[in-house]
């Protein structure tokens, strides 16, 4: 005869036969199949490839990219760099607004800046393509200084007004 085989508890026996009848239950749950591809990849290495750290300027390009933050911060970097773009003595009498729907609106100390920067717009308009592509501005809007209102109080006398032009 041969010798006794080491004896199993009858509990590990029945769970041992189940698990060869009906298979492993970790595979048949969502959990448990992908806890097995996790550990059926290759294990982790604190110093293989792809675990070196990244620069935070590159985790956030890669997070702004990938939620679409990218055109709205290049907008307000456009912002506020307008003095790097057109110069600081211009920058002085030049105020960004805003950009909405493509057209940047400038606001300006006096009608000459404003009509100087008119002439100027194909040049500023191509530094911000090249420096800012992603803020996705077509056109520039350069408004000159309102004019004084004389409309003092709650009501007005209907008439021409002041006989001279501003602006």
């Amino acid at each position: 005869m041969s010798e006794p085989e080491e004896k199993v508890p009858e509990h590990i026996a029945v769970y041992r036969r189940l698990r060869r009848l009906f298979g492993d239950p970790e595979l048949r749950s969502t959990d448990g199949r992908r806890r097995r591809r996790a550990a059926d990849a290759a294990a982790s290495e604190p110093y293989g490839l792809g675990r070196d750290p990244r620069g935070l300027g590159d985790v956030l390009s890669g997070m702004a990219s990938a939620r679409g933050w990218e055109s709205p911060l290049a907008r307000a970097e456009l912002l506020v760099s307008w003095p790097d773009i057109v110069g600081a003595d211009t920058a002085a009498h030049a105020t960004p607004i805003g950009i909405e729907d493509g057209v940047l609106t400038v606001q300006c100390d006096s009608t000459a800046w404003a009509q100087q920067l008119r002439i100027m717009s194909a040049t500023v308009l191509n530094s911000i393509a090249e420096l800012f592509p992603a803020a996705g501005v077509e056109t520039a809007r350069f408004l000159a200084p309102h004019a004084p209102s004389w409309k003092h109080g709650p009501k007005a006398v209907q008439g021409r007004g002041p006989r001279d032009t501003y602006g």
